[in-house]
């Protein structure tokens, strides 16, 4: 069975581009947000020393953030439009940038669980670019992510919405200008 949900816009791209900080602005407009499975997931297995992160066992890893998106898709779905910081088909393109074997499912769940056909994707941004205990990865990293989540929604049908690199109020008003008018 195939979920669509039109009110779900992902938010993807390039890691420190400025989604966070685009999402927190958003949700303080009194719009709805899902959050980031893979840093929840990676914040929590550090608390416990657990297997389960990109630099661990990357397929559990990416089981539990299908898990997460999944929640976070039927929660969000139907109703006020809502942005999902990153979504169900970059799984599809994670298993494969990672080799995880038996990945077909992330597949599946990609075309089961379908957004708003329009991706917004936050390109590398050299000047805000900066790493943390989460992202520890580096600028090229960056620069390869972009393009690997880019191709991966294109491929599975989306289009991309390039966010522009302005300041975080200016970016707002162009995605909720770009929703109003999907």
């Amino acid at each position: 069975m195939t979920h669509n949900f039109d009110n779900l816009f992902i938010v993807s791209g390039s890691p420190g581009a400025g989604k966070t900080t685009l999402l927190d602005a958003a949700a303080a407009a009194g719009m709805r947000v899902g959050r980031e499975a893979a840093r929840a997931i990676i914040q929590a297995q550090t608390v416990i020393d657990g297997p389960a992160h990109h630099f661990g066992n990357r397929a559990l890893f990416a089981e539990l953030m299908l898990d997460r998106d999944v929640q976070t898709f039927l929660a969000l779905g139907g109703g006020a439009p809502a942005l999902c910081d990153r979504g169900i088909p970059e799984l599809v393109c994670y298993c494969r940038d990672w080799d995880v074997a038996n990945n077909e499912h992330f597949r599946r769940a990609a075309e089961m669980y379908r957004y708003n056909p329009l991706v917004f994707m936050a390109p590398p941004w050299r000047e805000i670019f900066v790493t943390d205990s989460e992202r520890v990865e580096g600028w090229e990293h960056a620069q390869r992510v972009y393009a690997s989540l880019r191709d991966g929604y294109i491929e599975l049908g989306y289009r991309i919405v390039e966010l522009p690199k302005l300041p975080v109020a200016e970016r707002l008003a162009f995605v909720k200008d770009v929703i109003a008018h999907a």
